[in-house]
């Protein structure tokens, strides 16, 4: 997840992604402290992966690719490459 850090003034400042506002329920003056944001962003980031993942596994799935019959695995070819 990227965010953006910007300029407030004398101060720096970091815009949240919505999906992390609507995730949290975040409003403008809310407080936090950044250990509870950081672990805010593993977890997202977590069922991000997790997301992408189940799509990916879906989409390979949906290929339906068959191997030739005498089709093996070979190990140490594939590591040599």
């Amino acid at each position: 997840m990227k965010m953006q850090i910007g300029r407030w003034g004398n101060s720096l400042a970091v815009r949240l992604p919505k999906s992390l506002v609507e995730r949290f329920a975040l409003s403008e003056g809310d407080e936090f402290d950044s250990s509870s944001l950081e672990e805010a962003l593993e977890t997202l980031q977590e069922d991000t992966l997790r997301k992408r993942r189940a799509q990916a596994l879906r989409e390979i799935a949906e290929t339906r690719w068959t191997l030739p019959k005498d089709w093996k695995f070979d190990r140490e070819e594939a590591n040599a490459r």
